[in-house]
């Protein structure tokens, strides 16, 4: 293998996230690149437009890092699987399945693993929302398909449902509708079959939103991170146990980080597996890879080798 292009940006809310990550795992590359005789190219991509075989003639592998729709959700995958170039992380099919919430839900249903109860609705234009009841309180009110907590609710009465409903009706057609679970917010890395120490979550405000992720960008909110996460033995490999269960059941390839609430009687619950995490420095695979034993710039080898 001699050359890797890393891929970033897109269209999706998550571009300048994108672009952080990817600016990030290329300098990395960079750094080792003759001694592991690479040639590493950062590509900005803007859209499928940009996905051509021209474009990516003596391409030995692309280090997908397009957070969110099409570079996340399968779109992309797809592309480059026709052109015959090959990419890191999950494959098209995982890829559509992870990043759709219900799907994947369904798929942790099946293999037993624990997730929040949950029910859809269609936001139609002629729903009248005025006129609709929240079918469990407090709850989460989300969009099934969209990455970083964009567009999350946390709804604890009639009118705050209401209102979730008005604003997410302007860009989406469906929402989900889960059940809030009180509790401490962790995340599990995996690569491969080998689990990550757990890193938990401390939003400053609230629930670990766009904000709480993203004060760089958004600025507002921020949050602590502890890893390895204070959890005894026993409920440790519980969480990493149901992470890798939920990962193993969608049919993800290579890497991921599962998102998990764990609740007052020590029960997790998984939310949803991200199969493109950020992969800055300070992002949290990373971080628990570091704890692990992999530093970011091993990290990065390690999923060219494994996707390979």
């Amino acid at each position: 293998m001699k050359k890797v292009v890393v891929l970033m940006g897109g269209l999706s809310r998550e571009r300048e996230v994108s672009i952080a990550s990817g600016s990030a795992v290329a300098q990395a590359l960079q750094e080792v690149a003759q001694e592991n005789n690479l040639e590493v190219e950062a590509r900005i991509i803007d859209g499928p437009e940009d996905i051509t075989e021209q474009a990516f003639a003596g391409v030995d592998m692309v280090f997908n890092l397009m957070h969110g729709v099409f570079g996340e959700d399968g779109q992309l995958q797809a592309l480059l699987e026709d052109l015959d170039v090959a990419y890191t992380g999950a494959r098209a099919k995982s890829s559509r399945i992870a990043f759709d919430k219900i799907k994947s839900k369904e798929c942790f249903k099946k293999a037993g693993v624990s997730t929040p109860f949950y029910q859809t609705l269609e936001l139609s234009q002629e729903l009248d929302i005025d006129q609709t009841k929240a079918p469990i309180l407090p709850c989460v009110v989300k969009p099934p398909r969209e990455g970083s907590s964009f567009g999350v609710f946390k709804v604890t009465n009639e009118q705050e449902w209401v209102e979730a409903l008005k604003e997410l009706q302007a860009t989406y057609d469906e929402v989900l509708i889960e059940q809030w679970i009180e509790g401490r917010e962790l995340t599990v890395g995996i690569l491969g079959t080998q689990v990550f120490p757990i890193v938990e979550i401390v939003p400053e405000n609230g629930f670990y939103d766009s904000a709480n992720k993203y004060p760089w960008l958004i600025g507002d909110g921020g949050a602590k991170y502890f890893c390895p996460a204070h959890l005894d033995a026993e409920v440790t490999a519980q969480v990493q146990q149901q992470a890798l269960a939920a990962h193993q059941s969608v049919g993800v390839e290579v890497y991921s980080r599962v998102d998990v609430l764990l609740d007052e009687a020590l029960q997790p619950y998984v939310l949803e597996i991200n199969t493109l995490p950020g992969m800055t420095q300070s992002s949290l695979l990373p971080k628990s890879g570091e704890i692990y034993g992999l530093s970011f710039t091993e990290l990065c080898l390690r999923i060219i080798k494994d996707s390979i």
